[in-house]
């Protein structure tokens, strides 16, 4: 096959059009083209007058592809589409794989399609039920400490945007991504240079996957929590498990821990069991929302028509050494109450698959590095989000979250009410002084760093975009120490995906969940 690179489309112009086009640059009729299949695609807005879609394709000719190489020069090369090899194995012995995010949904995958049959244990419930609970709580209802944003089928992605960015060339992300599509996602995520799931059609992709695991022969455990190990001689013998309030131990000697990184109480006795961790630097902010239409402007010149909700990817180094930076970004989306602890306001981001609510809102954040944290100890951080969470349940006294107008905010002067963003988070917002709230360290950031960043995207410091905070659960605070075989200090436990501290996003944490589960199957073919 060929590889043909920078194929124009227009904003109009349909994918199936790349063949006319691959074939004018190939300089072959288009009925020798047997295969044209996107491989890439991304949105060229550079130039607001020349605003277009440039496009990679993997192209198959009936006959002289040596040929048409040559006619098409530096934009072509030959091309073999990549290959994940899925190992097979032999065992009776059945791995355990705690959490059902991301990483640990392609760990139980792959080990699954490996004939390894592993048993899969997830603290929430299944997404059906979780997806209920989760609406419950935004209406105002309980919080359930074992089951919201942050635990249950899918992990803390499912109710997020969906993106599934790469930021890794890793070999294994071709497979993630064509997993996804295979399972219910839109086909455009395998070439889609941003590709974007939404929360509406994740759930379903999610349950498709479990399903999946299932046939296969795996096993999954809802409402399961795992609450310790079982040790000997160095090595982990069993997981220490609570279902409906009854206690057991489940015999295991290799186990996949992806916990996500709201998984507080795991750290802390997985901190008192002695095993290795240390602090990790992390961010912690707000979420800032502005109307989608002042984003469009801002990036496409004219309001968007045909074109997609305009996004953005910000950050600022400033001159006292300090930075922030925006990060998961929702075009068309919500602001999302992400409490997975009573008596905690946490924020996060979301947004539907078709993108098209009124406000457009991202994570604004301040880098924050282990010499920041207040207090000693490996799960000073872990303590510090915390801290911050009380403290604005304190202010509003329920979950609903602290807003600030970003022109009062920078002013120093608290907000009383919307001007002409109305706040998307539900179960609601009480206007106030988010410096009652956010650390020194992190609203000085954070002042000098609105109007720097309103300098790179026009409108962003505009006076009416709102602040809802905090925003807290951005990464794990903790990294889980592992060797070059992935395990721990405990020999049999290979700590895994972002509550971990190995992984930043559903893509790079699914990829860590192939490496552990890869690592799993090499271990257990080398016993037998």
């Amino acid at each position: 096959m060929i590889l043909l690179r920078n194929l124009r489309l227009e904003p109009d112009e349909e994918l199936d059009k790349l063949r006319q086009k691959a074939a004018k640059k190939l300089r072959v009729p288009e009925i020798e083209i047997t295969d044209c299949r996107p491989v890439k695609r991304s949105l060229d807005a550079r130039k607001k007058n020349d605003i277009h879609y440039t496009c990679s394709a993997a192209v198959s000719l009936r006959h002289g592809e040596e040929r048409a190489l040559k006619n098409a020069g530096k934009d072509a090369a030959p091309w073999t589409p990549p290959i994940y090899e899925i190992p097979a194995v032999k065992t009776d012995e059945r791995p355990v794989v705690v959490g059902f995010g991301p990483a640990g949904m392609f760990a139980a995958l792959l080990l699954a399609k490996a004939g390894a049959r592993p048993i899969v244990l997830e603290r929430g419930q299944e997404a059906e039920k979780r997806a209920a609970a989760v609406e419950a709580f935004r209406a105002g209802g309980a919080l359930n400490p074992e089951s919201n944003v942050q635990f249950g089928e899918g992990g803390a992605g499912t109710f997020s945007d969906g993106k599934l960015n790469t930021g890794t060339h890793d070999r294994r992300m071709f497979w993630v991504l064509e997993q996804f599509a295979a399972h219910g996602a839109p086909e455009s995520v395998v070439y889609d240079a941003k590709p974007h799931i939404g929360t509406d059609v994740l759930i379903g992709v999610v349950q498709n996957i479990r399903r999946d695991i299932i046939a296969l022969g795996g096993e999954l455990r809802f409402e399961t929590r795992l609450d310790g190990l079982v040790t000997g001689n160095g090595a982990l013998t069993g997981a220490k498990i609570t279902h409906a309030g009854i206690s057991e131990t489940l015999p295991c000697r290799h186990l996949i821990l992806a916990i996500g990184h709201s998984a507080r109480d795991s750290f802390a006795w997985l901190h008192e069991m002695n095993i290795a961790m240390e602090r990790k630097p992390f961010s912690m902010g707000v979420r800032i929302e502005h109307r989608q239409e002042t984003i469009d402007r801002a990036q496409y010149g004219r309001p968007r028509g045909t074109l997609p909700p305009a996004d953005y990817s910000l950050n600022v180094h400033l001159p006292d050494g300090t930075s922030a930076y925006t990060f998961c970004m929702c075009p068309g989306g919500q602001v999302f109450a992400a409490a997975s602890e009573e008596g905690g306001v946490v924020t996060n981001g979301m947004s539907y698959s078709r993108r098209d609510g009124e406000n457009a809102n991202a994570a604004l954040l301040v880098t924050l590095h282990t010499e920041d944290f207040p207090g000693e100890g490996v799960l000073a951080g872990m303590k510090w989000q915390r801290e911050i969470e009380h403290a604005a349940y304190r202010y509003t006294d329920s979950y609903r979250a602290p807003a600030q107008l970003v022109g009062d905010f920078l002013r120093n002067q608290p907000s009383a009410g919307p001007g002409s963003v109305t706040p998307s988070y539900a179960p609601g917002v009480v206007w106030g002084d988010l410096r009652r709230v956010l650390p020194a360290r992190i609203a000085n950031v954070l002042q000098n760093a609105i109007p720097a960043l309103g300098q790179k995207l026009r409108g962003f410091d505009d006076p009416d975009a709102v602040l809802t905070g905090p925003e807290t659960r951005s990464s794990s605070p903790v990294r889980i120490l592992r060797d070059e075989t992935l395990q721990s200090s405990l020999r049999g436990l290979y700590p895994c995906g972002e509550g971990a501290g190995y992984a930043g996003g559903i893509t790079s944490a699914a990829v860590d969940g192939l490496r552990c589960a890869e690592a799993v199957l090499k271990r257990l073919e080398s016993e037998n």
